[in-house]
């Protein structure tokens, strides 16, 4: 993120977010809870080679390491980071025990958390589905905020699905958090991996790409510097 970017990003911060100051985390310590799109190993299956947000160009330029950079532009010292991708826990909302798998990530005490998932969660058809779905949100929320030690940033579906997205943000808002609507992004042919270069699996170039991976950290970034307002 260049300094022209990061300074309108700064520009464009006009309102609060509700948070009280003593509630804001101060970025010195990220954590990351999302799926591919946050992180992916490579994988010979999909022609996947990197170790990063699928399918940016570079580890550099995934939306977890603009967040970060973007950070320390604007804190003046780079935050500690963690990554995890929990895309096992998406699948199986209704049946993991969270708290269990993400005992590394509870223990990093991190004092800004951005959860970046929805998007490999199976179709919410029933009400009972639309139901476990938001009290295992409400749940791993609760977990990552550590009794009100973390501010909470979650974002919407890169591929945009109503029930879910709503969903996400009533948790969201259940826990104290700061909801990220990236609902437009995903409209955008631009923001997806494949119309920046060919890939050779169709599920890796539906993934955004360095345009799409900037507008997703362009818009978490926004809401963290409101924060801090």
């Amino acid at each position: 993120m260049n300094l022209r970017r990061f300074s309108l990003l700064i520009a464009a911060v006009l309102s609060s977010t509700g948070l009280s100051h003593a509630q804001v985390g101060k970025g010195e310590r990220l954590l990351f809870i999302g799926n591919s799109i946050t992180r992916h190993g490579p994988s010979a299956k999909v022609a996947w080679t990197g170790n990063w947000g699928m399918a940016a160009s570079a580890e550099a330029k995934d939306y977890v390491h603009l967040v970060v950079d973007a950070v320390a532009k604007k804190r003046g010292v780079k935050p500690e980071f963690l990554v995890a991708n929990v895309a096992d826990l998406e699948r199986s909302y209704a049946t993991v025990d969270a708290a269990a798998k993400l005992t590394t990530e509870v223990a990093f005490k991190a004092d800004t958390v951005i959860v970046a998932i929805g998007e490999n969660v199976p179709g919410l058809k029933t009400a009972e589905a639309k139901t476990q779905f938001k009290e295992a949100m409400v749940k791993l929320l609760t977990l990552l905020k550590r009794d009100g030690q973390a501010t909470l940033y979650v974002r919407s579906c890169f591929w945009a699905d109503a029930t879910k997205d709503a969903i996400l943000k009533e948790a969201c808002e259940a826990t104290g958090g700061v909801f990220v609507d990236i609902g437009t992004l995903g409209k955008d042919e631009a923001n997806y991996a494949r119309s920046e270069r060919k890939f050779e699996h169709e599920g890796v170039a539906r993934h955004p790409g360095d345009k799409g991976m900037g507008a997703i950290a362009d818009a978490i970034f926004v809401a963290m510097a409101k924060a801090w307002k």
